[in-house]
Formats: C-alpha cells, sequence, structure tokens
C-alpha cells in the first residue's frame, strides 16, 4: 500500500510527535508500504522518511520546484523524486500516488492536504480516507471544529465518513488492516 503522509516540515515541535512519527515509519517498511510524503528534509517530513528509509521501506517524495530557488533540500531519503510546479499538483500526485492519507501534526499546509483530500472525495473523485494521527491529542480542536460544522448543518454527511480519527499506532494499525475505504 503507498500512504501518504501528511505533515510538519519544522523541527520546533514536542520532541514526542518525533518519536511516534518514527514508530510509523518503521512500521509502514516492516509491512512493506510505501511512503508518499512532500520530499522535504525538514521536520517530520524528513522523521518518516528516514525512519521507513532505514527500516528497509520505500519512499516517494513530492517535490515543488520551488525548493530551487529558495534554498529548500530534498531529503537524501528519498528514493523516488517526482517534481511538481506547485501546491495544487503537489496535493494532485500526492493524491494520484497513494491509496490512503495520514495527517500527523502539521500547520496550515497539512490542513490545506487534509480539506483537499478529502473535499475530493466528498465529490466522488476518490474513494480514500484520511486519517488524523491524533497524537497527543494535536487535533483535538480541529475535531471540534469539524462536529460543530456537523451539528450545524453545513456539512452534506458526518465529516468522519470521509476522515477517520486515531490516537496510537496501534489504533492506525487496526484502521489500516481492516481496509477502510469511504
Amino acid at each position: 500500500m503507498k500512504i501518504c503522509v501528511f505533515c510538519s516540515a519544522n523541527w520546533q515541535i514536542d520532541p514526542d510527535f518525533f518519536e511516534m512519527t518514527k514508530e510509523l515509519g518503521e512500521w509502514a517498511a516492516r509491512e512493506g508500504h510505501t511512503i508518499v510524503f512532500g520530499g522535504a528534509n525538514v521536520g517530520l517530513m524528513e522523521c518518516v522518511a528516514k525512519a521507513a528509509h532505514e527500516a528497509g521501506g520505500r519512499t516517494i517524495g513530492v517535490t515543488p520546484r520551488i525548493f530551487e530557488l529558495t534554498g529548500r533540500k530534498t531529503s537524501d531519503y528519498v528514493d523516488v523524486e517526482i517534481p511538481c510546479d506547485n501546491l495544487n499538483d503537489r496535493k494532485q500526485i500526492m493524491q494520484d500516488q497513494s491509496d490512503i492519507f495520514i495527517a500527523l501534526p502539521g500547520g496550515i499546509g497539512t490542513l490545506d492536504e487534509i480539506f483537499t483530500i478529502a473535499a475530493s472525495a466528498t465529490v466522488g473523485y476518490h474513494r480514500k480516507p484520511v486519517i488524523l494521527y491524533n497524537m497527543k491529542g494535536f487535533w483535538d480542536s480541529l475535531i471540534l471544529m469539524l462536529d460543530d460544522l456537523h451539528s450545524r448543518g453545513v456539512t452534506r454527511k458526518q465529516w468522519r465518513t470521509y476522515i477517520k480519527v486515531v490516537n496510537t499506532l496501534q489504533e492506525l494499525q487496526q484502521t489500516i488492516g481492516m481496509g477502510i475505504v469511504i
């Protein structure tokens, strides 16, 4: 399975997130899954790629060409690099390349990725779920907001149809093992 990981490209975040991300990357490699990610050599992106790569797994990095212009670097742990022109292309390539999406702690870019993929599912472009890996309650406020949107009637279906929530690697493994589609 190709697992797309959306996550932070920052180092200055909770150290536990790095340990949990490393465990995810190692597990994915042991199970023979490929990690698809944003391709950068920073933050949780670098962490998941390094963990998967060093555990014998395969990684696909979808890297915007602007990296070259801004001094950002592609991870040394990318096995297959797919360059893209902009963030819209990046999300489309990641969607096309992946079977499932896992959102780790992240910022505006991660939120954009979560909602782009989930919105695409709501209108029928794919049947691939997004999983919020709610490390240490990171996504609790987003979950409350989504519940509020649903209670106000502005979502057509219950948001959990498209976005699943797990709190531990074991829950993530069980959810993926169930072969979920939406």
